[in-house]
This record gives structure tokens, C-alpha cells and sequence, in this order.
């Protein structure tokens, strides 16, 4: 393909705005399905719905799937002590809990009707769990006044007596989800130290639609959300009310959308981290806004990296943003303000029990951006330490809200729709059991059923061996992360890719809602491009083409022929290449795409002892859509740092071969957070093997200087804003040596010198440049050491 110009680009991008209206619908339709036809009355559908999922690799195959609390004798009457119960219904056959490391074969939602479930101990969350409360009444769990545990749902339990030692690796602790439940505290003690959820997680997990209900009384201990450690992860539509502290969180990377607390001592409280983006906040009535412990700058001292806030409102509360330690005109944790509306907050910025560094005000006031750490400009690579003004991130027009906001859509859950609105894949032909070729039968359900019913893809592993092509117009459910898994000799040649789900057809238009789905391959797949996405949202429906707790897993899980037995680490077989590309948006597109995670695997997560494997992924995201495009709390990535803020453990895996993100004639995207991790086994071979360089797929050209993967490769695009990211390179063929002089690889981040890329809050381990400009050294991390990390606060070309 030949490279366009940015005259070109925009003229592409104009002729978007007379393509025609498309939107499939199925050949038993007779209309689009607009709006729900629930009656008032009726349970949300996902309680009635015919429950056939199953686990396509478990040998027991009456194993149970989703599990309704009430018929494992939870009452929800808010008097009987339903504890008991709703363990029994997390833990029923075997799962993975405490013991396990981790396992693919025990996947269940655990349903809550409406009602209120009484608990007076800790609900231990198992491995691949998705709790989920009625989307039309949400129910709550009451913690009663004698309730014992660390809280009422513990997604990483501590042993008893075990010396601090839990349940699982807190980085490697995947696949969770808590949804549309209150969490009450209110009845216990205000000085007991009650915890709503206790959340030590790490990549494909996420909080939605849930509230906690916490004690406003003088002296109250309690908090709405703990977190001490992890490697997250996505959480939005949250509210806490109350307590000491609205969420205590400590993790390597979190992207927060939509989060409200009200009347809490302090609302977000920050020990650690490596960085962290929230986006459109809210604080009601508390003493503080932010508490951000500040001042580590090493790995042994390790505090907040950097925190980017961005349309935030703050209401009657005293300080809005407070450090531990004044900055003395050093970076010691970065901070990123973007259009905070203060309202009877006199102090924006302040360091405890010292100066003030913002003003606030006790009327009305904006801060449109404002930043503390370093700030860089164009090819100048000495930083200017800067507490004020910065230059705010490019918003074009079709990524904002009416209000100006960056916008945000909801993880879709249909609550209005009734039975008679959805089609069940397993009822219309569809096996799932990760052998039978399901490609014609899935291919007949949406040639069908697309644009007139939502389309629920039963639990189970659908076995695909050409083209699944999703039309517009469609929506398209899973449960407990459903599997479309490609394989076969079509997905097998590099030099002829092949696309295995084709999200609608090249420049169409329409609704197209991906959720709870996870994309995979069967090896040698090294021909598979897993998602071709070409659907672009309908004018006045923004974010109408997206995905949501969907995620991309090559290899490592029961199925793939991508384990340990297949690929141990150190191997080079070709039988071990998973996959082409993950993701390629393409031109005519647009997505919104929250929480969206692409692993290609460094451990086998059906191995009892986890131990390591090399496979082989060529490529991550690849985007030239002309927008808008949402990557809210995306990641590339493959191995876990194991860390505390006492000490860093690391183990193996590798990554994709040449890039995680490729942003090449991209115009209009909003980047928050975004990680990635460069492959473990590099330079040994060097990039791009096992893979070959392929123009029409726009690939950097790399040579004996540049063996490694590119964390972020921007060509000849507009209107690009990164608002906090992490890229971490933690080994050289598997050895860390690299580390202490920060030299696993020399550049990480590279811009070309035509395109407009805003970046905030970028974090790196490893690289000795954390910018380069046309593959020349710019941002060199000597000058941003931030505890483990290194942190630049901004970049901008001008």
C-alpha cells in the first residue's frame, strides 16, 4: 500500500462523511431492535435466559456454569445469613481457589436476584468469576454487625496464619468481574475497619455499576475499596458514600472511568503506583479529594508515579489534590489536571501540613490544565520541572461529550431487553465445545438474527477454521468471557494473513456492541489476524461500535495447543506462533474499546505449577482508522511484575514480535491508560522474528540497533492524545541484568516528525529513551527517575 499524505488523510476522512448508512439485519427480520420490550416486572433476562454454557475443555461435563445464589439457598430477605450459600454457590465443583494458581477451566457467573443477601464473613472470590447482580434491581449484601474478614467480597484472600501469604499472584490474578450490586457496611461498627471489596487484581478484571454504602459517623474506619498491590485493570460507574476512605488503592497501572464519592474523609487515597488515569470524577462533601503519598524516586522508597485526572468536579471539600511531600522542584510524583470544576474548594493542590501550590477558590472555579513534574517540548530533551500551565490535550469535536467531557459509554448490559429479544448460538446449532467447527452454524445465526436480536453466545469454546463475519448492526453478548477461538490451515501462512472475525464489512456504518467475549487461536496460527474492525458508529449514536471486558489470549489455556507441553520457554518452534495481528482498526472505522486486553501468553495458565512458555504473536493493535477511537484501559502485554512496594520480583514471558500499538494515518484517538511489555526472549532473535517485515501492514524496519519491539510506533497521524500510559521492557533472553542500568532496550515510544500526539503521564521501565522522534533519541530517563518507573508528565511537539 502506498503512504498517504496528510492532505490525503483528511480528504479520506471527509469522504467518511458521505458514506451511505449501513447496518445489517438478518434474513428472519422484520425490524431493527431499537429499545427493550421488557415489562416492568420481569427479572433481568440473564436470570431466565436457558442456561447452557458450558466449559469446553472440563472433564466433567456436567460442570455448572452460571449459578443462581438462590438455588444454593441464599433467601435475599436482608434477615437470614445467606454467607454460607454464596460460597457454596462460588465454590460448587472444584474450582479454582485457594491452591490454584490459576486455571481456564472452572469459568461461572454467580447470580444475585434482587434482593438484600445478609453475609457475616468474607465472600473468597474463585478464578475466572463473574458476580453479577440483577442489571434492572440491583441487589445488595448487607455486611452484618458481627461480620468478620477483610471484606465482604475478597477477590485475593489472605491465608490465615500464613504469614501474608494469599490465594493468588496478585499480578497474574485475571478474569474477575463484580456488576450491579450494593455493598452495604453500615450496619457494623463506624470504628470497625469494614472494606467493601477487597480488589488485588490484575489485567482482565473490572468493576461496574457497583455502590458501597459506608458509615459517615465521626471517626469512621471504614473503606468502599481496597488495594494494595496488583496490575490492573479497568473499574467505572462506581459510587462510594462515606467512610474514612472512598477507595485505598495501590497498584502498578488502573484506568478509573466515571467514579463518584461523596462525604468521605478522603476519596481516593493513593500509597502507590506506577501510573494511574481517571476519567470524569466526582467529589461530594469530603475533607480531601486526593491523598497521594509523594517523595519515593527509587525502587526501595516506590510512592505515586503519577496520577492523571481529567474532567473531574469537586464539590464542598477542602483540598482537592494533597501530597505527603513538597516537590522541592523535583519530580517526586507526577501529577495531570485536565478540566477540574472546583466548587467551594479553597485548596486545588497542597502539600499536608504545608504550602499550598494551586489556589482553589470558595466560589466557582476551572482548572483547564495544570501539571507538577516534567514537561518536555519538540526535540529539546532537557525538562523543565513545571508546577502550572501546560499545554491541554488536543479534544477533537467527536470525542467529547455535549459538555465537553471525553466521553464514556457504560459496559452494555441490556437491562430492558426480554427473553423473546435474544437468540441463544447453542440453540440455533452452535456446540462449543472447542472441537466441532462451529464457523457455518455461527455464520447462519448472524446472516439471521443480526440487527434484530441480541445475539448471546452461550459459556464455551466455538471452534471457527475461516471468516466469522459480524455484520453491523449487530450486539453480541458472552457469558463468563465466551470463546471464538480460529484455527486451521487458512490462519497457518504469514505471507497471506487471513482475518478470522470480521467486525462488519470495510467502510460500513452501524451499531456493532462486542461484550464478554474472549478472541484466541488453535496453533500454528501465524496467518490469524483475530479482529478486523471495520464497523464505524452510527452519526448520533457515539461509542456505538465497540467492545467491553472483551480480550485477546494467545495461547496458554486449555484448547490452543499453545501450553507448556507445546511451547516451553527457550523454544523457537514454529509450531508456537499464535497469531498475525490482534486487532487492525481500519480506516473507515471507529471503536470504543474499555478494558480491552491483548495477551499473548508467557505462562500456561492450566499448568498447575504455571510455569513459563514462549509463543509467538507478530503484532498487537495496528490502528488506521480515521476515529473516533476511545482506547480507555487497553493493554499489550504478557508478563506479570511481581512487586511490593518493599521489593520487585519479576518473572518470565515474552510479547508480540514487532509492536504492541501501531497508530499509522490515525486521526482523532483518545489513548488512556495504555500498557505494554516488550517480549522476554529479545533480542534473541531480534525483532521482527519469528516474523517477517510486511509493507502493506505498514511494520517499522528494524536492524542490528533496533532489535526490539516497539511499545508505541506512531507514522503520520493527527489529533492523537495518550493521557497515561506504561511501557515496560524487563529483560534482555531472559535475564534482568538490564534492569539496573536501565538499558533493556534504547528506545520505546517512537513519533514520527509530522504527526500531532499529545502525550501526559508516561511511564517506563527499562528503556534508556522514553521518546524517540523518527527513531532519534529525544527523552532520556535519567532525568525522570520516580521509584520503579521513570515518569515524564508531558510532551508536546510545540
Amino acid at each position: 500500500m502506498p503512504r498517504r499524505s496528510g492532505l490525503a488523510l483528511l480528504s479520506a476522512s471527509a469522504c467518511l462523511l458521505l458514506a451511505s448508512f449501513v447496518s445489517g439485519l438478518g434474513s428472519s427480520c422484520s425490524e431493527p431492535l431499537t429499545t427493550g420490550q421488557a415489562e416492568p416486572g420481569d427479572p433481568y433476562w440473564l436470570q431466565n435466559i436457558k442456561h447452557q454454557g458450558t466449559s469446553a475443555f472440563n472433564p466433567n461435563t456436567t460442570y455448572q456454569v452460571f449459578r443462581n445464589v438462590q438455588d444454593f439457598g441464599a433467601k435475599g430477605d436482608g434477615v437470614t445469613d445467606d454467607t454460607a450459600a454464596i460460597n457454596a454457590a462460588m465454590s460448587e465443583g472444584y474450582r479454582c481457589g485457594y491452591g490454584c494458581q490459576s486455571s481456564t477451566l472452572t469459568p461461572a457467573i454467580v447470580y444475585f436476584p434482587p434482593g438484600e443477601y445478609l453475609v457475616s464473613s468474607a465472600i473468597n472470590t474463585y478464578y475466572y468469576t463473574q458476580m453479577i447482580g440483577d442489571a434492572r434491581t440491583p441487589p445488595a449484601l448487607l455486611a452484618s454487625s458481627n461480620f468478620t474478614g477483610l471484606a465482604v467480597i475478597d477477590a485475593d484472600p489472605y491465608v490465615p496464619n500464613g504469614g501474608g501469604a494469599q490465594w493468588f499472584i496478585n499480578q497474574d490474578n485475571f478474569y474477575r468481574s463484580v456488576r450491579n450490586l450494593v455493598i452495604d457496611l453500615r450496619r457494623m461498627n463506624a470504628t470497625a475497619p469494614a472494606i467493601g471489596i477487597h480488589w488485588q487484581v490484575s489485567q482482565s478484571t473490572s468493576l461496574i455499576n457497583v455502590v458501597v454504602e459506608m458509615s459517615q459517623e465521626n471517626g469512621t474506619q471504614h473503606q468502599g475499596l481496597y488495594m494494595e498491590n496488583g496490575s490492573g485493570g479497568f473499574m467505572g460507574d462506581i459510587v462510594f458514600n462515606g467512610g474514612k476512605n472512598g477507595i485505598s488503592v495501590g497498584n502498578q497501572q488502573f484506568t478509573v472511568r466515571n467514579i463518584t464519592v461523596n462525604n468521605a474523609v478522603v476519596g481516593i487515597n493513593a500509597p502507590w503506583s506506577w501510573g494511574w488515569t481517571y476519567q470524569r470524577v466526582f467529589i461530594n462533601n469530603c475533607s480531601v479529594g486526593f491523598n497521594l503519598t509523594t517523595g519515593g524516586t527509587t525502587s526501595a522508597t516506590q510512592t505515586v508515579g503519577s496520577e492523571a485526572i481529567i474532567d473531574a468536579t469537586v464539590v464542598n471539600t477542602p483540598v482537592f489534590v494533597q501530597t505527603t511531600m513538597a516537590s522541592n522542584g523535583t519530580l517526586a510524583g507526577s501529577i495531570v489536571l485536565n478540566n477540574v470544576n472546583l466548587n467551594n474548594v479553597p485548596v486545588a493542590v497542597g502539600v499536608k501540613g504545608g504550602k499550598v501550590v494551586l489556589e482553589g477558590s470558595t466560589a466557582a472555579t476551572t482548572i483547564t490544565s495544570w501539571a507538577q513534574g516534567n514537561v518536555y517540548k519538540g526535540n529539546d530533551g532537557l525538562p523543565d520541572f513545571t508546577q502550572g500551565y501546560i499545554e491541554p490535550p488536543q479534544k477533537p469535536w467527536n470525542i467529547i461529550d455535549e459538555q465537553g467531557n471525553i466521553f464514556g459509554k457504560a459496559h452494555p448490559q441490556y437491562p430492558d431487553y426480554s427473553l423473546d429479544q435474544i437468540v441463544s448460538v447453542k440453540s440455533y446449532g452452535a456446540v462449543g465445545d472447542g472441537h466441532t467447527d462451529d464457523t457455518a452454524a455461527l455464520q447462519n445465526i448472524f446472516n439471521m438474527f443480526a440487527g434484530c436480536k441480541l445475539i448471546f453466545f452461550d459459556a464455551g469454546t466455538y471452534y471457527i477454521t475461516d471468516t466469522l463475519y459480524i455484520p453491523a448492526g449487530s450486539q453480541v453478548a458472552g457469558e463468563a468471557w465466551s470463546v471464538i477461538q480460529g484455527g486451521g490451515a487458512k490462519f497457518q501462512d504469514q505471507s497471506n494473513p487471513r482475518v478470522m472475525i470480521q467486525a462488519g464489512a470495510p467502510w460500513t456504518n452501524g451499531v456493532l456492541e462486542i461484550t464478554d467475549i474472549i478472541f484466541s487461536t488453535v496453533g500454528p496460527a501465524p496467518g490469524a489476524i483475530l479482529v478486523e474492525w471495520n464497523v464505524k458508529q452510527p452519526w448520533d449514536q457515539p461509542g456505538g461500535a465497540g467492545m467491553w471486558d472483551t480480550y485477546f489470549r494467545l495461547g496458554g489455556a486449555a484448547g490452543t495447543k499453545l501450553q507448556y507441553a507445546e511451547c516451553p520457554a527457550g523454544n523457537l518452534s514454529p509450531d508456537c506462533q499464535a497469531a498475525f495481528i490482534a486487532l487492525h482498526l481500519t480506516q473507515g472505522s471507529s471503536a470504543y474499546l474499555e478494558g480491552t486486553w491483548v495477551w499473548n501468553a508467557d505462562h500456561d495458565l492450566d499448568d498447575p505449577q504455571g510455569r513459563q512458555t514462549s509463543i509467538f504473536s507478530g503484532r498487537g493493535i495496528l490502528s488506521e482508522s480515521f476515529g473516533p477511537v476511545w482506547m480507555i484501559g487497553t493493554a499489550c502485554k504478557c508478563a506479570k511484575l511481581q512487586t511490593t512496594t518493599e521489593s520487585h520480583l519479576l518473572n518470565a514471558a515474552e510479547h508480540c514480535a514487532l509492536y504492541q500499538y501501531n497508530l499509522h494515518g490515525a486521526q482523532n484517538h483518545w489513548i488512556g491508560f495504555a500498557q505494554t511489555e516488550t517480549p522476554y526472549y529479545q533480542p534473541v532473535p531480534p525483532a521482527p522474528k519469528p516474523y517477517s517485515i510486511n509493507p502493506s501492514y505498514y511494520d517499522p524496519v528494524y536492524n542490528s540497533s533496533n532489535p526490539m519491539a516497539w511499545a508505541m510506533y506512531v507514522q503520520q497521524s493527527w489529533d492523537i492524545t495518550v493521557f497515561g500510559a506504561g511501557f515496560y521492557s524487563f529483560f534482555q533472553n531472559y535475564t534482568q541484568g538490564c534492569l539496573a542500568n536501565y538499558t533493556c532496550q534504547n528506545g520505546i515510544l517512537n513519533i514520527d516528525d509530522q504527526s500531532t500526539i499529545m502525550l501526559y503521564s508516561i511511564s517506563t521501565v527499562g528503556a534508556t529513551y522514553q521518546l524517540t522522534i523518527g527513531e532519534q533519541d529525544i527523552i532520556n530517563e535519567k532525568y525522570n527517575r520516580d521509584g520503579f518507573q521513570e515518569t515524564f508528565t508531558a510532551w508536546s511537539r510545540w
